[in-house]
């Protein structure tokens, strides 16, 4: 059997190709004023106020950021300092790539043009994408957009902005609740799932499981198949 090979390889950026690393900037804003059991409850609030400050109408991410970290702020008792929150969202340019990145990219690269749909600025992203070592076709942005992923907008945008379908895609994400859940509503049949461990498998939604980005040009159709979720 001839395995699906995509016009397009579409890749969330933060978590799944940028070291997305929002948990250890609040360790470090926070480190001397938590305690080590405080400190797990806060970075995951922060983690679950991020997403339920993506889900309502568009702002721009700084906002997002000082949302979530007012709200955590609150929530474990511990006073909240705009600053702090500037200083956590300062930090996301200088993020690079998880060291499996630039050489699985480029690998796939030579031969299918890759795509981001980020929940970024335009302001912000390209200096994360500049440092992914590999060339990228388009980058959109949810500023771009006017929405937030796991909102379906951004998706639909991008299809749109390809000039392609569903079906001529591959959509690669570490995260099932931004990305691959929506992929599955919209029909995206092509999946891939970077399991980067930041939530558990759901064979549900139907993807193909690499450990990182070395195993893509395997499951877009570039090297020999890999097994099915």
């Amino acid at each position: 059997m001839t395995q699906f090979r995509p016009k397009y390889v579409t890749f969330d950026c933060y978590g799944t190709l940028t070291n997305f690393d929002m948990s250890g900037a609040a360790r470090r804003v926070y480190a001397e004023r938590l305690s080590p059991e405080a400190m797990a409850s806060f970075v995951e609030a922060f983690r679950g106020y991020r997403l339920d400050e993506v889900l309502g109408p568009w702002k721009p991410f700084l906002e997002v950021v000082h949302n979530s970290i007012e709200r955590s702020c609150k929530r474990i008792g511990v006073p909240f300092k705009p600053e702090d929150a500037q200083r956590i969202y300062d930090e996301v340019p200088t993020w690079g790539p998880h060291p499996d990145v630039p050489a699985g990219l480029s690998r796939v690269a030579k031969e299918i043009p890759l795509v981001i749909l980020s929940n970024s600025m335009n302001s912000l992203i390209m200096s994360n994408v500049e440092k992914l070592g590999a060339p990228i076709h388009m980058v959109i942005t949810a500023e771009e957009v006017g929405a937030y992923k796991p909102l379906m907008k951004g998706f639909e945008y991008m299809l749109d902005k390809l000039g392609c379908g569903p079906e001529d895609i591959t959509h690669v994400s570490s995260s099932f609740r931004y990305d691959l859940m929506t992929a599955y509503d919209l029909g995206i049949k092509s999946k891939v799932w970077v399991n980067r461990g930041h939530e558990p498998a759901n064979p549900y939604y139907e993807y193909t499981e690499i450990k990182d980005i070395g195993g893509l040009a395997a499951a877009v159709g570039l090297e020999p198949a890999l097994k099915r979720a």
